[in-house]
């Protein structure tokens, strides 16, 4: 996958992201209204990426990929809160991502497995 299109993803994913996220915290959202936000702004990245050419699986592959690295602190406080390396956690969650991929879309578990570990390796520290 191209390191282009993961880099025009997670900024445009993360501020607004970032913006729901603060009206959550302040209470303007509800767990249920977020959760909707969250899922509206995925569905309009993939339509936007498709808008700009990109093929479904890529953006699938993309958004799933930007989702994880931006989840990352999230996924280092469960491995912590469980004791165990964030390497399994990490790797529970490229496989459920790289799973929904190859259901959806017309591409292997494996495949799928492979560019979003590689994605979240190279960006999600």
């Amino acid at each position: 996958m191209s390191k282009q299109l993961i880099e025009m993803v997670l900024p445009r994913l993360a501020r607004t992201l970032y913006r729901e996220l603060k009206r959550f915290r302040s209470g303007k959202l509800s767990e249920d209204q977020f959760t909707q936000c969250f899922e509206e702004l995925l569905q309009k990245q993939h339509t936007w990426l498709l808008g700009h050419g990109v093929s479904e699986v890529k953006a699938a592959l993309a958004i799933h990929a930007a989702v994880l690295v931006l989840s990352y602190p999230g996924l280092r406080a469960e491995a912590s809160e469980n004791g165990v390396p964030l390497e399994i956690i990490e790797r529970r969650a490229v496989l459920e991502a790289a799973q929904d991929v190859a259901q959806n879309y017309d591409v292997s578990q494996r495949k799928a497995f492979h560019v979003v570990s590689a994605i979240v390796a190279r960006y999600g520290s």
